[in-house]
């Protein structure tokens, strides 16, 4: 089931990234010789027009190879017209990027759905109080649920962490309701030092209460859905580059990074939840490969976008040899990060450690 899962998320994803691509040289005039799902040797081809649409043996990536994209392909005269190097750069950046976003946007698309479909949602109901915390002091008690605080009416958990979390030590005014009766009580959350998503100390305040988990199923109209939609997309693009600059820096562990193995475990995992985890983990996947490529890594699209953007500033491209020096170099990292992102795979199945 896990494999299956994986297959299909991979299949997904990187045939959205490819029609990216693929659809931008259409619609700008480049001529489009191979679209293929997977590397290496064809398992399936069948040509229509100029293209050949393949499924090839290496389920790990992709390509679309288009007309006159290699420097030393040999063109006539009336090729090219429609051949990749002929473009003008703002053309080429556009096929280029076209892959990631559209990973971006299929995310955007998967999120819309879910927020109009509906997630399920905490309640803001109190299932346990600690003993001696602000909560207890304050005569909060188990089934209380918390209307409003400082006059902002609470609908969710995560609405009244928010506040609380944001402001320790200062006091705060919560509209309690406890079975027919509601009432007001004021409340100073303790301040506390807490470690974050990057393993980072930070101040927070807490007035020692867990949910009830209790939940409503909150649903979306069709403006809300895709204004959150792009939020969200956007949300976790930022924080996919703040993982990524806090891997450099080695605040996050470098073990934390995982590979092939990983993706057909948490692919497994969520779909075994149910359809709508696997989607929301599809879009989370589609955000990372889409923010991935646009690092400026020669061999990814980040890399293209950064030799196109040094083209355009020199009105003229770079060397050739140059570039393939790059490209060595760009393929050398790659590897060596898929290398080691395999490694701690196998070692979270031989010491059977979880994913952090």
């Amino acid at each position: 089931m896990s494999l299956l899962s994986a297959i299909i998320l991979l299949g997904i994803i990187i045939f959205i990234h490819e029609l990216g691509h693929f659809l931008a040289a259409k619609l700008l005039g480049v001529r489009v010789l191979k679209f293929s799902l997977g590397f290496g040797p064809k398992l399936v081809g069948k040509k229509y027009g100029d293209t050949e649409y393949l499924i090839s043996s290496i389920p790990l990536g992709g390509y679309v190879k288009m007309l006159g994209e290699e420097h030393g392909d040999e063109l006539k005269e009336e090729e090219k017209p429609s051949a990749y190097h002929y473009q003008p750069v703002w053309k080429r950046f556009v096929i280029v990027s076209s892959g990631p976003l559209f990973n971006l946007l299929f995310a955007v698309i998967i999120f819309i759905f879910v927020f109009l479909n509906g997630l399920p949602v905490l309640l803001p109901e109190i299932g346990n109080v600690t003993q001696k915390s602000p909560a207890e002091m304050a005569g909060l008690l188990k089934g209380d649920t918390i209307a409003a605080i400082n006059d902002t009416r609470i609908n969710q958990w995560d609405e009244m962490t928010k506040i609380i979390h944001n402001s320790p030590g200062k006091s705060l005014n919560l509209k309690i309701r406890r079975k027919n009766e509601v009432f007001d009580i004021s409340i100073i959350p303790e301040k506390k030092k807490m470690k974050d998503l990057f393993g980072q100390e930070r101040e927070i305040g807490l007035i020692g209460i867990t949910p009830s988990g209790n939940t409503f199923t909150k649903k979306e109209g069709v403006s809300e859905a895709i204004s959150n939609a792009f939020i969200r997309t956007l949300d976790i693009s930022a924080l996919t580059v703040v993982s990524i600059v806090k891997l450099i820096q080695r605040v996050i562990p470098a073990d934390t990074i995982g590979g092939p193995i990983l993706i057909v475990q948490m692919a497994g995992e969520q779909a075994s939840k149910g359809f709508l985890d696997f989607f929301i983990f599809m879009a989370i996947i589609n955000i990372n490969l889409g923010v991935l490529n646009l690092l400026p890594i020669p061999i990814l699209d980040g890399g293209h976008i950064l030799f196109l953007g040094i083209e355009a500033i020199r009105r003229k491209p770079l060397n050739e040899k140059i570039i393939a020096v790059a490209q060595r170099v760009g393929l050398a990292i790659i590897l060596s990060v898929m290398a080691f992102a395999l490694y701690n795979d196998i070692i979270r199945v031989i010491t059977g450690k979880t994913f952090p």
